[in-house]
């Protein structure tokens, strides 16, 4: 954000960066980068804001630092952020989920790993980076199998496995042992997969996933799509939100309702249940007693 800004303000003033001072990061500034991030670069809202946090941080600290900056920090940290539509969370249908499952090569190394990988996104709805700093000592292999998760907050939350994904894991570990805390999913050099890697090979599988599963052409399919998968299947079974939050290691309930929100098929159930209006043959008894209308028509 910032080699943007002073890059940005740079051209602006026709200076090098190197002879950018305070004065010149006025708030006027930093409301035309914001515009310039947005649309000239094809930012997200999302993205504007990310680069408002990061200027108004440093911001705040300068004003701790010099008093006499303190009116040019105000007007640049009480710009707004912008407030955009909040569009319905993207979650996968179970014919999705197994179509895309079912893409990864586990005849090798490289394709078991992805495919356990996926699996366990799918089964404990656990954060990317969750997934990713997993080790062997977090993992209960034994009946009842479940594994221990650090969240947000250094926050610790439990969560039961499937007999399917702890066969998933062993296999895993058969192929390429690991130390008790070592990280479970690597690359072929052995050092630990990152998010964009796993966001990488994803976007492959929901490409070939596709050619199978039509739906999947129109949606934007990332790991967290899998979270988002597991609150809603969870809740199409008729598992509390309660639950669901301690599953997920929400702190709010408002967070939970946000992800797990009822899918298509929940909400087609619950309106067969209601009764689509009839409309009555003849009118109803009042209309048709003379007297009852001649008593109203005197009021």
């Amino acid at each position: 954000a910032w080699r943007l800004f002073l890059r940005f303000t740079a051209q602006r003033a026709g200076k090098k960066v190197a002879m950018i001072t305070l004065v010149d990061l006025t708030a006027g500034e930093v409301i035309a980068f914001l515009g310039h991030a947005e649309h000239e670069r094809g930012g997200t809202i999302g993205t504007r804001n990310c680069r408002l946090a990061a200027i108004r941080s440093f911001f705040n600290f300068v004003a701790t630092r010099d008093p006499g900056s303190i009116a040019q920090c105000v007007e640049i940290l009480n710009i707004p952020v912008k407030r955009g539509p909040i569009s319905e969370p993207c979650y996968l249908d179970p014919a999705e989920v197994t179509a895309i499952l079912a893409q990864p090569d586990r005849s090798t190394l490289e394709g078991m790993r992805d495919h356990a990988l996926l699996s366990f996104l799918y089964n404990s709805g656990a954060r990317i980076q969750e997934a990713l700093d997993l080790c062997p000592d977090a993992i209960r292999f034994e009946s009842p199998s479940c594994v221990r998760l650090t969240g947000k907050g250094r926050k610790e939350r439990i969560c039961p496995l499937w007999p399917e994904t702890v066969m998933l894991l062993k296999k895993l570990l058969e192929r390429r042992p690991r130390a008790p805390d070592q990280r479970l999913f690597v690359n072929r050099y052995g050092e630990p997969l990152s998010a964009s890697g796993v966001r990488f090979k994803l976007a492959a599988y929901v490409r070939a996933a596709a050619e199978t599963t039509p739906t999947l052409r129109d949606k934007h399919v990332t790991p967290h799509a899998f979270r988002h998968a597991t609150a809603v299947h969870l809740i199409s079974a008729g598992v509390d939100v309660t639950v669901i939050r301690s599953w997920l290691g929400h702190v709010s309930l408002d967070t939970t309702n946000h992800y797990a929100r009822a899918n298509l098929e929940t909400k087609r159930k619950a309106l067969e249940q209601v009764g689509v209006p009839k409309t009555p043959g003849r009118q109803p008894s009042w209309k048709r007693d003379t007297s009852v209308l001649a008593w109203l028509d005197t009021l």
